[in-house]
């Protein structure tokens, strides 16, 4: 079974812009969001998708939440063939796309103190429908989110940009929630070869192991390394345009990237 993106939490203390739903009325008080930082997963394999099929925690949408996924991942393959094709390169080195598994549904419903039912599930959590876009350079994060947000019946609800609002332990990443025909929703975390392979590395020392450490100094050298990786996206975009004109810069991006 494939994990979900863990939760990012609020952006607010960081500058990061974000907005969402209001708060179900009467709900408990949720729970503390874990630290960010995505695990790696693939798409749902068939076997264990249809043992899953009929699961309540769907609504009954579990068709069309999956064929809103295989919608998303073949506009993002178009993109990419059509900047390959203008561009003479491929902006995105890899792009996977999940369906959230019930239990890991079910884990975020009560950590946000809400009902475990289907319709308040498609309502209130957003990334039951994951798409993560990882790219080769630093600037073709922002070209991707202009061209996904352009898609045709896409809306953009919400948008959290932790590369120039970096959370606190490091973590590097462009989240989307998009709503499409009013009621589905998916996210897309847009981010770098490093910022990946940090989130990753990141997730398997922090949440597959008993950290046994110390802990501060665990948390400091992760930081230390993301902050590494990150000169080094720079670096490479900088050499990148050294080789060759670089492209027009998105309507999203700023010079003072961190």
């Amino acid at each position: 079974m494939t994990t979900a993106f863990m939760d990012t939490g609020s952006a607010r203390s960081n500058g990061a812009a974000t907005h969402g739903p209001a708060p179900i009325p009467g709900a408990a008080t949720p729970g503390p969001a874990p630290t960010p930082g995505a695990a790696p997963w693939s798409d749902t394999p068939g076997t264990a998708f249809h043992a899953v099929a009929e699961d309540p925690i769907y609504g009954g949408r579990l068709e069309d939440l999956t064929a809103l996924k295989d919608r998303l991942l073949s506009e993002v393959d178009a993109i990419r063939a059509e900047l390959k094709a203008q561009r003479g390169e491929d902006p995105v080195e890899h792009c996977l796309g999940r369906i959230k598994s019930p239990d890991s549904l079910r884990e975020k419903c009560e950590r946000k103190a809400i009902p475990q039912t289907g319709e308040v599930a498609l309502e209130y959590i957003h990334d039951i429908v994951g798409i993560r876009v990882v790219c080769t350079f630093l600037d073709d994060v922002y070209v991707m989110r202009d061209r996904i947000a352009a898609l045709p019946g896409v809306e953009v609800v919400e948008e959290k940009d932790y590369i120039r609002h970096v959370k606190p332990n490091g973590y590097r990443s462009f989240h989307m929630i998009l709503r499409f025909d009013k009621d589905l929703y998916a996210e897309v975390q847009i981010r770098t070869i490093s910022q990946d392979t940090w989130a990753a590395l990141e997730h398997q020392i922090k949440y597959k192991h008993n950290v046994i450490g110390n802990i501060d100094l665990i948390t400091k050298e992760l930081k230390r390394c993301a902050d590494e990786l990150a000169s080094t996206d720079l670096s490479m975009q900088t050499i990148r345009e050294m080789i060759c004109p670089a492209p027009s810069v998105p309507a999203t991006q700023e010079k003072e990237l961190k």
